[in-house]
């Protein structure tokens, strides 16, 4: 019988190779999920990628988790524009406009500013409209899609004369 514990002897060879065989299976597994807990912790940025927003829109798919909607207001292109004064009402203006979602994805309604400037440039007024307003109801799920144009038609008070310009913006 040996003096030295049992723990101290060195193990069978055979079972020292399996050990070191699990630990390099270990590596690319851990690896592996380290990036994919990486890309899931980081979805929403690289959602607003172009690039990376279809590998992270499959991974989601495959995982079941969700992506925040596509947000590119610089897309949004104004295509048609008029402003007259309300056939109806005295001292109010009536703005018409067509605007088309120019991004490769479906993208929640804008924030639509409207601003109206003197000869100078300098603006006279400035108003945000949300989706419900402009659109005159609260919009429906799923936001405007690639390509597709919205028609509006805001009432504005009358700035008066001097007002000689008026410019969209999105946010």
């Amino acid at each position: 019988m040996s003096a030295t514990p049992e723990f101290t002897r060195p193990a069978p060879r055979h079972a020292r190779d399996l050990l070191r065989l699990a630990g390099w299976l270990a590596v690319p597994l851990l690896l592996s999920i380290l990036v994919l807990q990486v890309l899931l912790a980081d979805r929403a940025r690289l959602a607003a990628d172009p690039v990376w927003r279809p590998r992270i829109a499959a991974l989601c798919q495959w995982l079941g988790c969700t992506l925040p909607a596509w947000h590119e207001p610089a897309a949004f292109q104004v295509t048609a524009r008029d402003l007259r004064p309300h056939p109806g009402v005295p001292g109010v203006l009536l703005v018409t406009a067509t605007f088309r979602n120019g991004s490769a994805y479906a993208q929640d309604w804008p924030i639509l500013e409207l601003s109206l400037g003197n000869l100078d440039g300098e603006p006279l007024g400035l108003r945000r409209f949300t989706p419900a307003q402009y659109l005159g109801t609260a919009p429906a799920p799923g936001g405007i899609g690639p390509g597709q144009s919205a028609s509006i038609t805001l009432e504005i008070l009358d700035p008066g004369k001097r007002a000689v310009s008026f410019e969209f913006a999105f946010y």
